[in-house]
């Protein structure tokens, strides 16, 4: 019997923290001479870095990898950045997104930043060699909800069941 993926959802409260973490550990890695985000997950964690770490200079990349909720497939980008951030191949760069999951988005990051620092919030094995630094590492077969996809609602007990 198969079983279900595991689900990690983050309310906005948990997740201003892990972003404030993932701040707190790249203060002193900068200063930073710009900040790129992955959008369209990229752009909350970046907002609340670039808050923190006080970087005023940020540029968006929009790569499309999920098709559907759950389904990763071919990368598109979507929305390239300005040609002056591949400048000395992106150093003094920041590149941010929530998550590194299989590692795909993170190896054309690098392709176009090979020097820049790269950070997520959250990371999976698979992609976890790619990232410079990240707060929490979930198992590869966790799911992780993110507080703009979720709405109050009943959860199921993690051990099952409607009595539990």
């Amino acid at each position: 019997m198969e079983s279900a993926p595991r689900v990690f959802p983050v309310s906005w409260d948990q997740f201003h923290r892990d972003c404030r973490a993932l701040a707190w550990r790249l203060s002193d890695l900068g200063p930073f001479r710009a900040m790129v985000t992955i959008t369209r997950g990229g752009l909350v964690p970046a907002a609340i870095v670039a808050r923190e770490l006080t970087i005023r200079v940020i540029e968006t990349v929009s790569i499309q990898s999920y098709h559907g909720e759950q389904n990763q497939g071919d990368l598109t980008i979507l929305k390239a950045m300005r040609d002056e951030f591949r400048d000395q191949g992106g150093a003094g760069i920041l590149v941010v997104d929530d998550l590194v999951d299989t590692g795909q988005t993170a190896k054309v990051m690098r392709n176009l930043l090979p020097k820049a620092h790269f950070a997520t919030v959250y990371a999976k094995p698979l992609g976890r060699p790619l990232v410079d630094t990240f707060v929490t590492e979930v198992s590869q077969d966790t799911w992780i909800y993110f507080p703009w996809d979720l709405g109050l609602s009943f959860q199921t007990p993690i051990a099952g069941g409607k009595d539990a």
